[in-house]
């Protein structure tokens, strides 16, 4: 359901009832590619990244639909200052990069576009724990110096909650709990339910 959810969202799938809204303007059917002009970008899980290409190669490609190269090379000084690792390596082949840089790579792609909601699917899926905490790090620094809305979609509930500001706890496709995260952290139910302790 939660991926299904931010597909839905970034319009890749179909919703099969309601309609979607973003920023007053009905979106609900509209083309992945034109929502990232309108500023939706999504990171699917497995850390989409094109193997072939270079890091600045593909930071670029996230930044394809915009005419001006120097905004784009403004994003990328952006996105290198909040990922350094890719800094490192921008001229390297994105095949020959760690699980942890090429997550940092797809999510800096997405945040070339320029998105105003990034949303993220299993950013820490397969990555090791001290790595987990460097992504959600970046992803909160992210939010408060890109003023940015993320909507992350997450597993790892714990780790999650600790960056957010608001929490939705879904079971079986449906929201049962919804609070500041802080709230639902301190939450015996939840924490029995669903953070496993």
């Amino acid at each position: 359901g939660k991926t299904t959810l931010l597909r839905t969202l970034s319009g890749l799938n179909k919703p099969t009832a309601g309609e979607i809204t973003w920023m007053g303007e009905a979106i609900t059917g509209v083309k992945a590619e034109k929502l990232v002009r309108k500023g939706i970008s999504h990171v699917s899980e497995g850390k989409s990244v094109v193997p072939e290409l270079s890091v600045r190669e593909n930071l670029l490609l996230g930044a394809i639909w915009r005419r001006n190269n120097k905004e784009a090379k403004q994003s990328l000084d952006e996105v290198t200052s909040i990922f350094p690792r890719l800094a490192e390596r921008i001229e390297q082949r994105s095949d020959t990069l760690s699980g942890g840089e090429r997550q940092m790579l797809a999510i800096g792609r997405a945040i070339m576009a320029k998105p105003q909601l990034l949303l993220l699917d299993e950013p820490s899926l397969g990555l090791a724990p001290l790595v987990v905490e460097q992504i959600f790090q970046s992803i909160k620094d992210l939010a408060n110096t890109m003023n940015l809305t993320v909507l992350l979609v997450e597993q790892n509930a714990m780790g999650a909650l600790k960056i957010a500001d608001l929490g939705i706890v879904l079971n079986l496709g449906k929201v049962v709990a919804v609070n500041q995260a802080q709230a639902l952290i301190d939450d015996p139910a939840v924490r029995a339910a669903y953070l496993g302790y």
